[in-house]
């Protein structure tokens, strides 16, 4: 059982996810001078990671993850599944929305397609980070039925990271609970009693493209090859 940080229980809500992910780097300041590995699940996540690694000196990559969404219900998780193929299935969700074994097995060929493709767009830009022996960080925009970030932690920790550190702004309360079956330590800034959809926490929570993952991937890493072609250490 990790530990667990909640900041506040208050609703207010981030202006956008730049000044999220500067909240959260404040938060974890304590990394600076430890080079973390700062993951952002695609891909809403990869602009604040991208902050949070600027601010930490730290390594930024993605960690490649799909939701499993229930029948006639996409939007709703009833597990996820890691770039690995590993499925995380909430039996309780997946019995109350009538999701069979058979539902289940398709929809993880069909998500794992999705992680396919997106392992070829983003791995041709930014080979995949080495966690095994790192502090690794894993940033969502916002905890809501935590299924992606369940993946998402079970995929680091098999590379046997020498910590692991679950981050969000915003989050269930519930929710934060049962990341730390998952997390060494899950930080969360915002948990209200009340929460619904991740979004209403930001006045801005527009839709982030491939094309602006692929961007801000290119650009850090840019920053670590610099001009030589080595890569920082």
């Amino acid at each position: 059982m990790g530990t667990i940080r909640i900041v506040s229980t208050e609703p207010r809500a981030f202006e956008d996810r730049a000044e999220a992910g500067r909240a959260l780097a404040r938060e974890l300041s304590d990394l600076k001078g430890q080079h973390p590995v700062v993951l952002g699940i695609p891909r809403g996540a990869v602009p604040m990671a991208a902050v949070i690694a600027d601010e930490l000196d730290g390594e930024l990559d993605v960690v490649i993850v799909r939701k499993l969404g229930a029948p006639y219900n996409p939007e709703l998780a009833i597990g996820s599944v890691t770039e690995e193929g590993e499925a995380i299935v909430d039996d309780r969700i997946a019995h109350a929305v009538g999701a069979s074994g058979d539902y289940i097995e398709q929809e993880k060929r069909r998500q794992m397609e999705r992680i396919e493709e997106r392992k070829r767009v983003y791995r041709e830009v930014r080979p995949k980070a080495a966690l095994e022996g790192r502090i690794v960080v894993i940033v969502d925009d916002g905890f809501a039925t935590g299924a992606t970030m369940k993946a998402a932690l079970t995929s680091a920790r098999a590379e046997k990271p020498e910590r692991l550190i679950a981050a969000a702004p915003v989050g269930a309360q519930s929710t934060v609970q049962e990341m730390a079956d998952y997390a060494d330590e899950v930080v969360c800034l915002r948990a209200p009693s009340a929460f619904g959809a991740v979004g209403a926490f930001y006045r801005d929570f527009g839709q982030v493209s491939d094309q602006e993952v692929i961007a801000v991937l290119k650009e850090r890493m840019r920053r670590r090859t610099g001009t030589s072609g080595e890569a920082r250490r």
